[in-house]
């Protein structure tokens, strides 16, 4: 067990087993490498991923098809072999989330650049999809009936 100081959650205690290695970082914050994922609550849908080197980083992130149920892409050769992803089920997906102007109902998804963990040995990319109809801003609550 790892004891982390984190700003939103205080100290935590990390099982060497539950940590998520990075090892390319995440774009934007390169020198990132290892987080814990920390559920919002047992109900929710939304969990932060907190950086154990990094007290005040957590980004929140969900399980797209939770809000997206058709939501599908392709992991590509290079990615499967940097995560040595090679079984389905290993295969863990999210998504991270911005909360614009801090108002839950205008909460947007990046569709176009998932989290992909390998539960197996705990190796995550976050994957940009460069040829995909997918954006980095997709609506978790639509605006008004026509777009449910």
């Amino acid at each position: 067990m790892r004891k982390v100081n984190t700003l939103r959650f205080g100290e935590v205690e990390v099982a060497e087993d539950k940590v998520v290695h990075f090892a390319d970082g995440i774009p934007a914050f390169e020198d990132e490498h290892e987080f814990v994922i920390v559920p919002y609550d047992e109900e929710s849908p939304y969990v932060f991923l907190q950086s154990l080197t990094t007290p005040d980083l957590a980004f929140l992130m969900t399980v797209p098809f939770v809000f997206f149920p058709d939501y599908a892409f392709e992991l590509d050769d290079e990615n499967q072999g940097k995560l040595n992803l090679y079984k389905q089920e290993d295969m863990l997906i999210y998504t991270l989330i911005t909360v614009n102007g801090g108002q839950v109902q205008d909460m947007t998804a990046n569709l176009m650049a998932p989290v992909v963990i390998n539960t197996a040995n705990m190796q995550a990319r976050q994957i940009v999809l460069d040829r995909s109809s997918y954006t980095t801003k997709h609506r978790l609550f639509p605006k008004n009936k026509e777009e449910q």
